[in-house]
């Protein structure tokens, strides 16, 4: 039996997602700036996600006649383009500001999919949707409202961002799902060549710096990469999303296994709401069906 029979779409964006959450703690522990950590990261995940799928990385799309699909190759590179903007953003934010501000205002991300879906993908919101839309960003707003008052504010802008194009990226990578494997892993390519003049200015990691780095290449990005475009196929652009706002609640969870720091009141409160306004929508929405 496959993989893919054995793991559905939503089983595959919640692995996603724990694997995911673990990328703050370990970024924290490398001794190179965001850039550098964003271009060498991408290079291992990406020569991992290739290995394991065996598959080329390809730069258009091609019909059944080996023409070039404009449309197709356009959403293609849409989807590489801004998920490589997302990663090399939030590595940058993670090294500037603290984790809580770099995961909250990347997880913006279903407020720009609920705006730019209808017209981009065709896909309709239900008023669902924008309940729990709302009931999601208050959870956050509350989930780190002790960390948002802290941080680097360039930082803060460069999560803000990701936020964005991270929106765009679950949007193309839904229009090219077929597809989405390669446009993951030339997002990896276009990462890894971008950021490569930082990584030769930092010169030789540390052996711990290595360490950690094979971990957030292999285990926080490489793997949920594969996974990320199983579940993408199979599920709706802002489900995807929802879904994987798993990784904000998550990565407080190795915080306190690894740092020994406790959340807050208002912590388990937003992680509460979050959890209770998505397990809602999809009880309202499987009746539905």
């Amino acid at each position: 039996m496959k993989i893919k029979e054995l793991i559905n779409g939503p089983v595959a964006l919640i692995i996603c997602a724990v694997l995911w959450s673990t990328g703050g703690i370990f970024i924290k522990n490398i001794e190179w700036n965001g850039l550098a950590i964003a271009g060498i990261r991408s290079l291992i995940s990406g020569s991992f996600m290739l290995l394991v799928t065996r598959k080329r990385i390809h730069f258009s799309v091609r019909d059944e006649e080996s023409r070039v699909d404009k449309k197709g190759t356009f959403a293609y590179w849409m989807a590489a383009v801004s998920y490589a903007l997302t990663m090399i953003l939030f590595v940058t934010a993670n090294k500037l500001t603290i984790s809580a501000n770099a995961i909250l205002l990347q997880y913006t991300c279903p407020v720009y999919i609920i705006l730019l879906a209808p017209f981009l993908t065709g896909e309709k919101n239900r008023p669902s949707d924008y309940i729990t839309v709302v009931g999601v960003m208050i959870g956050i707003v509350l989930f780190f409202a002790d960390g948002l008052e802290s941080g680097n504010q360039l930082g803060n802008i460069l999560a803000a961002l990701s936020g964005l194009s991270y929106a765009i990226a679950t949007i193309f990578m839904r229009r090219c799902r077929e597809r989405s494997g390669g446009a993951m892993a030339l997002s990896h390519l276009i990462t890894a060549v971008v950021c490569m003049p930082f990584v030769i200015q930092s010169g030789v990691p540390s052996l711990k710096s290595i360490f950690f780095l094979l971990l957030v290449g292999i285990v926080s990005i490489g793997i949920p990469s594969i996974l990320y475009t199983i579940g993408i196929r199979n599920v709706r652009a802002l489900t995807a999303s929802f879904i994987t706002m798993l990784e904000p609640l998550l990565n407080p969870l190795w915080v306190i296994i690894f740092a020994g720091e406790v959340p807050s009141t208002k912590t388990i409160l937003g992680g509460i709401l979050i959890l209770g306004f998505i397990m809602i929508r999809s009880i309202i929405q499987n009746r539905k069906k």
